[in-house]
C-alpha cells in the first residue's frame, strides 16, 4: 500500500486567537497533571494502602499492575470506538470516567473493589493523552505539532515535581484515601477546564473504527512502539528502585528521597520540553539523541550511584533524557499512522505502561540474581541500546519503502 511520506495534519483554526489556543493546552495540561499525579503516587503509599486494607504489601502493589493493565486494554479499544465523535466530547467524557474511578477507589470497601477501581481509573489514561495530543497539535498547527505535544505532556511530567509529593503528603497525613480524593478534585477541575477554555472543534478531522484500526496494519506503527516499550523501559528500571538505591548504594538518610524524586521529576520536565523542540527539527534525530542520552547516562549511574551528589545529577539526567524520547516517539507515531492517528496516539501511552511494567520487572530480576541496586541501570542502558537498535532498523525499512509513511 502507498501512502503519502506524512499524513495530512488539520491546520489551526485561522479563527481561533493565539490565547484561547494556549488555554485549551492549558486544559489538557491540566488533565495530564491529574492523571501523572494518579499513576505515580500509588508506588510511594504501598505501606498505607497495605496496612488499610490488612493486606501484604507484595499484594497492594498489584494496584499498580491493575491500573497499567487498565491503560494497555483501554487505550487502543477507547481510541477505536470514538474515533468519529468530536474530540472535545471525547475528552470531557474520558475525564469524567477517570474521575469516577478515582472515587471508586475513594471509597473502596476490600481489596477486590480497590483492585477494579484501579483497572477502572486506567481504562481513559492512554486515550486522553492521545486525543488530547492530537487536538494539542490542531490547535497549534503543523510546524508546532511536537511543542504542542510535549505542551499536553507536562502536565505529567509537573505532576511527577509537584502532585505526586503533595499527594503522598495527604495520604501519609491523613490517609491513603486522601490521595486520590485530590485526584477527584483535579479532574473535576479539568474537566471544567475543557469545557470552558478548549474550542468546540466540531469540524475537527474525525475517522471510523475501521480506519483507525488500519494502524495495526503497519509495520511501523509497531516498530514504534517497540522502541517505546524497549528504550523507555530503562528510565523505569532505575524510578522504580530509586528509592533503595539513594539509601543503600548512595548513602543519603530516608529524608533525601522525596529530593531525589523531586530531582528526576525536573529533569523529566526540562526533557520534555527540549524533546519537543528537537522533534519539531527533526523527529528521527530526536529519537536518536533521546535514546543514545539515557544508555550514556544510565551506564554512567552504575557508578555514579555510590556518590550522593553524582547520584542527584545523574538521576535529573535520566529523567531529562527518558522524557525527551516521549514528545519525539508521539510524533511519530502520528506521522507513521496515516489517517489511524487516534488510535496510534493512544497506542504510545500503552507502550509506555508496557515499559513502565517490563523495566520495573527486569530490575527486580538483576537485583534479585545478586547484582545489587545499581544493576537495573545497567540493565537499562542494555534496553535503551536495543530502542537504538529498532529504531535503526525502523528508518532501514522506510529508505527500502520510501512509499510507506514516515
Amino acid at each position: 500500500m502507498t501512502v503519502t511520506s506524512r499524513p495530512a495534519q488539520p491546520a489551526a483554526s485561522p479563527a481561533l486567537c493565539p490565547a484561547r489556543a494556549r488555554l485549551g493546552i492549558v486544559a489538557l495540561a491540566l488533565g495530564g497533571f491529574g492523571i501523572g499525579t494518579n499513576e505515580f503516587v500509588s508506588m510511594g503509599l504501598l505501606p498505607e494502602i497495605a496496612r488499610g486494607l490488612h493486606i501484604s504489601e507484595p499484594t497492594a502493589g498489584h494496584v499498580i499492575s491493575a491500573y497499567a493493565l487498565g491503560v494497555v486494554v483501554g487505550a487502543p479499544v477507547i481510541a477505536a470506538l470514538t474515533a468519529k465523535f468530536n474530540r472535545k466530547i471525547v475528552l470531557m467524557s474520558l475525564m469524567a470516567l477517570f474521575a469516577i474511578g478515582n472515587v471508586v477507589t475513594v471509597l473502596a470497601p476490600s481489596y477486590p473493589v480497590l483492585i477494579g477501581a484501579r483497572f477502572l481509573a486506567g481504562i481513559p489514561h492512554g486515550a486522553f493523552f492521545g486525543v488530547a495530543a492530537l487536538v494539542a497539535a490542531q490547535l497549534l498547527g503543523p510546524a508546532q505539532r511536537a511543542k504542542a505535544v510535549a505542551q499536553v505532556m507536562t502536565g505529567l511530567t509537573v505532576a511527577t515535581v509537584i502532585g505526586v509529593p503533595l499527594a503522598a503528603w495527604l495520604g501519609q497525613a491523613f490517609g491513603w484515601r486522601s490521595a486520590f480524593a485530590l485526584v477527584v478534585a483535579i479532574a473535576v477541575v479539568t474537566l471544567a477546564a475543557i469545557w470552558i477554555w478548549l474550542p468546540d472543534l466540531a469540524g475537527g478531522h474525525t475517522t471510523s473504527t475501521r480506519t483507525e484500526l488500519s494502524a495495526l496494519q503497519r509495520p511501523q506503527v509497531w516498530l514504534a512502539l517497540v522502541i517505546g516499550m524497549v528504550g523507555f523501559g530503562g528510565m523505569f528500571a532505575v524510578y522504580t528502585y530509586v528509592a533503595t538505591t539513594l539509601t543503600d548504594v548512595s548513602g543519603v538518610s530516608q529524608a533525601w528521597i522525596p529530593v531525589g524524586l523531586m530531582v528526576f521529576g525536573i529533569g523529566m520536565v526540562v526533557g520534555n520540553f527540549a524533546g519537543g523542540r528537537m522533534a519539531d527539527r527533526s523527529v528521527i534525530r530526536a529519537l536518536y539523541v533521546s535514546l543514545a542520552l539515557l544508555a550514556v547516562v544510565l551506564a554512567i549511574f552504575v557508578a555514579a550511584a555510590h556518590n550522593p551528589y553524582t547520584a542527584m545529577l545523574l538521576l535529573f539526567g535520566i529523567g531529562a533524557s527518558g522524557a525527551a524520547i516521549a514528545p519525539a516517539l508521539q510524533t511519530r507515531l502520528m506521522d507513521v499512522a496515516a489517517e489511524a492517528q487516534t488510535l496510534a496516539a493512544a497506542l504510545n501511552h500503552s507502550a509506555l505502561n508496557i515499559a513502565n511494567a517490563s523495566g520495573a520487572w527486569i530490575g527486580g530480576l538483576v537485583i534479585a540474581a545478586g547484582y545489587g541496586y545499581t544493576a537495573p541501570a545497567a540493565a537499562g542502558a542494555v534496553l535503551a541500546v536495543v530502542g537504538l537498535v529498532v529504531l535503526t532498523a525502523s528508518v532501514a525499512l522506510q529508505r527500502r519503502l520510501p512509499g510507506v509513511s514516515a
